[in-house]
């Protein structure tokens, strides 16, 4: 019976529909996930929600975030930050279980079929889609790829706010609703702080290895320490919210997410007492957070 030692699992084999599942980087979907959901939410609060359009809206948010997994895959692993003193899970492209260029074609393919899925929104929301399409497309590949990779120079953080925060939820909203309403603003704020709490993990953790791929984030530049006040400035950013929202429409209910405030702190203690792969649970807790509030949240407005 095998309990002094950690019981490993067989890697998939490359070039299999395993091996790509794994570079899908499934836990990582919640960030998509949750910032539809709440931006549903958000219409259905305001008075009318289009199933068909939202649920188009989600399919193509999987699809961009797949392709942005693919994206860092390939291009992190052309920089040399994947290397076998990696602490994180497994990379497919690294670990020689995809090639680069297969890995390029599933970024086209994944894509692809998300402008496809944008050119059905476009019909029912105009040209702002076709901004925050191609802006999001952009971002995705310039996150580790291009001239200047955003998360190669401390900038991943904002740029994972932005688009997982009030590019995703006010674009479902709008596309759901016909308009941002202003609870659809307020409630992007703590979704994309907390996706932004998972790069901070990521980031962390990662620290000692992305100096050597000259990899400069913010927790590279400035220390554990400031990793660990960005973290708890995101976290406190994300319940305050709620409190505001609360005053805002007069409802009890978007008090709902402070339920998970006892999750958020335990999250926290975890992140300053551990180091090296012990945080890649720490890094599940973070995606685990952002579901848990983000249901919560969505819960609350449509409750309201």
């Amino acid at each position: 019976m095998e309990t002094a030692r950690e019981l490993r699992v067989d890697p998939p084999a490359p070039g299999s529909v395993a091996a790509w599942v794994l570079a899908c980087r499934p836990k990582t979907l919640v960030c998509a996930f949750v910032p539809v959901a709440v931006g549903a939410a958000a219409a259905h609060q305001a008075g009318s929600l289009a199933v068909i359009p939202t649920l188009v809206a989600l399919l193509g948010a999987v699809l961009i975030q797949i392709g942005a997994n693919f994206a860092n895959d390939v291009f992190d692993a052309d920089k040399g930050a994947d290397t076998e003193e990696r602490v994180g899970p497994t990379r497919a492209v690294a670990s020689g279980l995809l090639s680069g260029s297969a890995m390029r074609t599933g970024i086209v393919v994944a894509f692809g079929l998300a402008t496809l899925c944008g050119g059905y929104l476009v019909t029912i929301s105009g040209w702002p889609i076709i901004a925050i399409g191609v802006l999001s497309i952009l971002s995705a590949l310039a996150y580790t790829g291009g001239p200047y990779p955003l998360g190669y120079h401390g900038l991943g953080d904002v740029f994972v706010w932005v688009f997982f925060g009030p590019v995703a939820v006010c674009g479902t909203a709008l596309v759901a609703h016909g308009s941002v309403p202003l609870v659809a603003w307020l409630a992007s704020i703590p979704v994309g702080a907390l996706a932004t709490a998972i790069l901070v993990v990521n980031n962390v953790r990662d620290r000692e290895t992305d100096v050597k791929a000259n990899k400069r984030t913010l927790a590279v530049r400035f220390g554990r320490r400031a990793g660990e006040f960005e973290q708890l400035t995101l976290l406190t950013v994300s319940y305050v919210i709620p409190v505001l929202l609360a005053k805002l429409t007069g409802s009890p209910w978007m008090l709902l997410p402070l339920v998970s405030l006892p999750l958020a702190v335990l999250h926290y203690r975890e992140l300053r007492r551990r180091e090296g792969s012990a945080l890649n649970a720490t890094l599940a807790g973070a995606a685990r957070l952002l579901a848990v509030h983000g249901a919560l949240l969505a819960t609350a407005l449509a409750l309201s």
